[in-house]
């Protein structure tokens, strides 16, 4: 009955089979885990990117606060050039990290956008409303006061960025 030229191949056949299973369970399983690890990865490695976008965009913030804009260029300037260099160098610097908006927030890149709009329209505004005899201190005290007497959009900006950094933490 067992006399057969197949059976030392059947016998090997029941026992590779429970081998072969185990291996196929350990092989499925090791390559979930490492695709979860991968994923856990690329999640960790894009909120870092997220993160630095939101600190940079913080730090273009507090540089538009006019109270840091006045403290710039020479005291010598005239009132239009203070304007003109004051507005070159906030363009520059928003053209230098426009980029980051691909890594915030729809909403948080517009209210950056309009918080950089309002500080230039100020300065035009401010400019605009001073006698041609006026020096550049006035229009540097013109130019804060009218700031501190609005809304502080800047600040409002900053704080939506920190809620987004919560969001990804």
């Amino acid at each position: 009955m067992f006399d057969s030229d197949y059976l030392p191949y059947a016998v090997a056949v029941i026992i590779a089979l429970p081998f072969l299973v185990f291996a196929k369970q350990f092989v499925n399983s090791f390559v979930r885990l490492k695709k979860q690890e991968i994923n856990f990865l690329a999640t960790r490695s894009n909120s870092e990117i997220k993160l630095q976008a939101l600190e940079r965009m913080t730090l273009f913030l507090e540089r538009l606060k006019p109270a840091n804009l006045v403290m710039k260029f020479d005291k010598d300037l005239e009132p239009h050039e203070f304007v003109f260099l004051t507005e070159k160098n906030i363009t520059e610097e928003f053209e230098y990290n426009s980029s980051q908006q691909l890594y915030i927030s729809r909403s948080s890149w517009q209210d950056i956008l309009t918080s950089k709009n309002n500080v230039l329209q100020l300065l035009h505004k401010t400019y605009e409303e001073l006698n041609e005899n006026s020096r550049l201190e006035d229009l540097k005290t013109i130019f804060l006061m009218s700031y501190v007497n609005s809304e502080d959009y800047i600040s409002d900006t900053i704080e939506n960025l920190r809620k987004e950094l919560n969001k990804i933490i």
